[in-house]
């Protein structure tokens, strides 16, 4: 040490790379240009590490980015404190590394650093919220083989770690770690070192915690300037507002009141109407509410499901039959169109009948005028036809499954009904209208508490409306009360069925670990019925010759936005599961399901 220190002062040099008890300042030249005395001032080892204190608690009051502002710490701390490398790793909620820099962090650097944490480590750190120092982690049970390779750290070459919690009050939000190479020469203070970095990592865990609550503040001013905004709205005069109630249909999303405004004008004409929409999203609702504010509305509302039945008892039941048309029938019946007479018509899931059945079709649609089955008399009827598919039309008639004469007479007012993830504010009135049923038809008082309306509303709800409700009266079933909590949902224990079902999960083990499905992992359906950013979820009901390859691309598409996520997250899987509106977990799921393979820069 003595020899260390006489070197020191021969150069002329500061020595702040040691851990002794003093260091000299450096030797500045004279004024005639001849070198100063050699002889300079010994600098007090806590002297040094109160100028370092202080020089950080500068840099953490400073205005900028927390992520620059840690960076900016450890960088201070090199100049001060023998280290080779330096980390700040924050956690998220679930204990997984959300923010991990270093000194020369830049954007998209997350993953560099966070692949020098030994995880084992610093998840003792974590756990007991005491520092934890190894003179050699390759002696340390804290480090495994992959950590000491990681570190640098061989026969040759001893490296030294220290740790230390960071916390906001008791509770550790991260950590603060350092690792050097012994030299042979420096003198080491372990305990000194470890008393300074606590020191600085109480000071990270103030500033941390003052960037969370300035965070809550302003989310807070949000919602309270979003509420505002909206009870200005309700002050406005009702004919300013056009609000159109229907009965039965819940929500008061954008794209729902859009749809029910749509819905007003068009039930005051006679037109034929064509319902486009996934399966679930509630068309035979919305063709009764546009039979409801029609003039029609005293008249009969007639339905049929044309998927259901065979086409010669379809053509039986639109059209009736006379006595003895076939074998069983006994008497003269009257059929669909004729007991619509001077109503109106539903026509679900048209896109599935025959190609015979549809030039039948189309004749009753254009004279309005059929015949009965087994019968010869001419009978006319006035009947406003309303159809729904879930199918792309276009794509049908463009593969001759369709006829194009039928699709443009009943396509004469299409409305596009929107999936529940483009209507996502609806969710909790939905879900609260269903247990209310459920608690009316079962004698219970069951609620939502908020942690499950989150579950519910981070769900992709592929099924739509009535998967929506399957999952609500599911989960009450089974909820043991008084309220319906997160961990009551199969979702969040990855049992989901709708999930396996939704993600290829004929092919997945039963303990395969699935996630709630979110839209972003759904295959898209066809380029017109898909909104931006959003594809529109595969209709399990729609068998077409490329179906096999439309499931193909999906996946590719699904896959193609995993990885754009985690580019521009710079492979941060934290940061690309918040661009995907997802957990850690789940984007973990999805790097694995699609064999990405993450980069470490």
């Amino acid at each position: 040490m003595n020899e260390n220190k006489t070197n020191s002062k021969e150069s002329g040099r500061e020595d702040v790379t040691g851990n002794g008890d003093s260091v000299m300042l450096n030797a500045a030249p004279s004024v005639e240009g001849h070198r100063a005395d050699q002889t300079a001032p010994i600098v007090p080892l806590n002297e040094i590490a109160l100028t370092g204190i202080f020089e950080i608690s500068k840099i953490l009051t400073a205005p900028t980015r927390l992520e620059a502002t840690l960076a900016n710490v450890v960088n201070l701390l090199q100049s001060f404190l023998q280290m080779r490398h330096g980390v700040v790793a924050l956690l998220a909620d679930d204990g997984i590394p959300d923010l991990t820099v270093g000194a020369g962090w830049s954007e998209g650097s997350d993953e560099r650093y966070r692949g020098r944490l030994p995880q084992k480590a610093v998840d003792q750190i974590v756990a007991t919220a005491m520092p934890l120092v190894a003179e050699n982690i390759a002696s340390h049970p804290a480090f495994g083989p992959a950590d000491v390779e990681t570190l640098g750290a061989s026969e040759a070459v001893r490296v030294s770690f220290i740790g230390v919690p960071i916390r906001i009050d008791a509770k550790v939000v991260g950590t603060l770690t350092v690792d050097r190479i012994w030299d042979e020469r420096s003198m080491y203070r372990l305990d000194s070192d470890v008393r300074l970095l606590t020191m600085v990592a109480n000071l990270v865990g103030q500033t941390v915690k003052l960037h969370r609550v300035v965070a809550q503040d302003r989310e807070r001013l949000m919602h309270e300037s979003y509420r505002l905004q909206k009870e200005l709205s309700e002050l406005k005069p009702a004919r300013d507002r056009r609000k159109v109630q229907v009965e039965g249909i819940i929500g008061d999303s954008p794209a729902l009141r859009g749809l029910l405004e749509k819905i007003a004008v068009v039930a005051k004409s006679n037109s034929t109407v064509l319902l486009r929409g996934e399966s679930g999203t509630g068309k035979e609702l919305r063709a009764k509410a546009i039979h409801e504010l029609s003039p029609r509305a005293k008249r009969p509302f007639i339905k049929i499901n044309c998927a259901a039945l065979p086409e010669s008892v379809l053509e039986s039941e639109l059209f009736g039959h006379e006595k003895g048309a076939f074998t069983g029938a006994l008497n003269s019946r009257k059929g669909r169109f004729e007991l619509a007479d001077k109503g109106t018509l539903f026509l679900d899931e048209i896109g599935e009948i025959s190609a015979s059945f549809q030039a039948k079709l189309l004749r009753v649609l254009q004279e309005q005028e059929f015949e009965r089955v087994g019968g010869n008399q001419t009978i006319k009827v006035d009947v406003r036809v309303i159809a729904a598919t879930n199918r792309n039309l276009e794509e049908a008639v463009a593969r001759n499954e369709f006829r194009a004469d039928l699709y443009y007479r009943i396509s004469v007012v299409p409305m596009m009904l929107p999936p529940l993830r483009e209507r996502r504010s609806d969710i909790p009135l939905l879900a609260n209208e269903f247990l209310k049923n459920f608690n009316t038809e079962n004698g219970r008082t069951l609620s939502f508490d908020r942690n499950a309306i989150e579950v519910l509303m981070s769900c992709g709800f592929p099924g739509n409306v009535r998967e929506l409700e399957n999952c609500v009266q599911r989960t009450a079933t089974l909820a043991p009360g008084p309220e319906i909590v997160r961990n009551d949902f199969a979702c969040c224990h990855s049992q989901c069925l709708s999930a396996m079902l939704w993600n290829g999960g004929s092919e997945a083990a039963p303990q395969r670990s699935l996630p709630i499905v979110p839209l972003s992992v759904l295959p898209a359906r066809a380029p017109r019925e898909a909104s931006v950013g959003a594809p529109a979820a595969l209709d399990p009901g729609a068998s077409t010759p490329d179906s096999a390859n439309a499931s193909s691309s999906g996946s590719m598409a699904d896959r193609d936005r995993v990885i754009a996520a985690m580019e521009k997250s710079g492979w941060v899987q934290a940061k690309a599961a918040r661009l995907l509106g997802l957990t850690p977990r789940q984007i973990g799921y999805a790097l694995k399901k699609h064999g990405i393979e993450v980069k470490r820069l």
